[in-house]
């Protein structure tokens, strides 16, 4: 029965360290003054007939802490590029330059930080409503396995203490990364 337990704690690190993951991908996302590649990756161009994503169409590069360039490998897509970035919702105002599409970022007002910052809680606790769908999943098969008599109620009482702690854990994490992205966004 031990084998079921670590069975079962590897998934549910598994499945918790997905909701870390997403998490670290939606910050990366945030702006927070300062130019990043991963600022621009989520951006949808429609290209070809179809949308692709960004970096599927050109290469994204930071050339100074200000500027994202978008360095677009077809000439016919430069105009979508533009456009695909204008409509992303980023506050952001690209210009072209032949196939180098330069996109400044603008220092954040007081107001779009504050924003900012709300967004990134948003997505904080969308991450710990997941981590918590994944400790109550944990704990239903707990439960089921002591139904079936297949542990004893002490081994029950054990592994929940188990998924509880890995629960704390993950949480703690989630809240350890939005304060450092807080303490980003507002970093003036």
């Amino acid at each position: 029965m031990q084998a079921d337990l670590n069975a079962l704690k590897q998934d549910l690190t598994r499945r918790m360290d997905g909701a870390i993951e997403t998490l670290r991908r939606e910050f990366a996302g945030l702006r927070t003054g300062r130019a990043s590649p991963a600022l621009l990756e989520p951006v949808r161009v429609e290209a070809y007939g179809s949308e692709m994503p960004l970096p599927q169409v050109g290469t994204i590069g930071v050339p100074e802490p200000r500027m994202i360039t978008v360095q677009v490998w077809d000439r016919t897509l430069v105009g979508a590029v533009e456009r695909a970035i204008r409509d992303a919702g980023l506050g952001l105002n690209p210009a072209s330059d032949g196939q180098l599409v330069r996109v400044p970022i603008p220092q954040l007002t007081t107001e779009r930080r504050n924003d900012l910052v709300k967004t990134a809680h948003k997505y904080a606790e969308g991450a710990k409503v997941a981590v918590r769908g994944v400790r109550r999943d944990g704990m239903d098969q707990i439960k089921g396995f002591e139904k079936k008599h297949e542990i004893s109620e002490d081994d029950m009482s054990r592994w929940s203490d188990e998924v509880q702690r890995l629960t704390d854990a993950y949480v703690k994490r989630i809240d350890d990364a939005l304060a450092d992205k807080e303490k980003d966004i507002r970093q003036v």
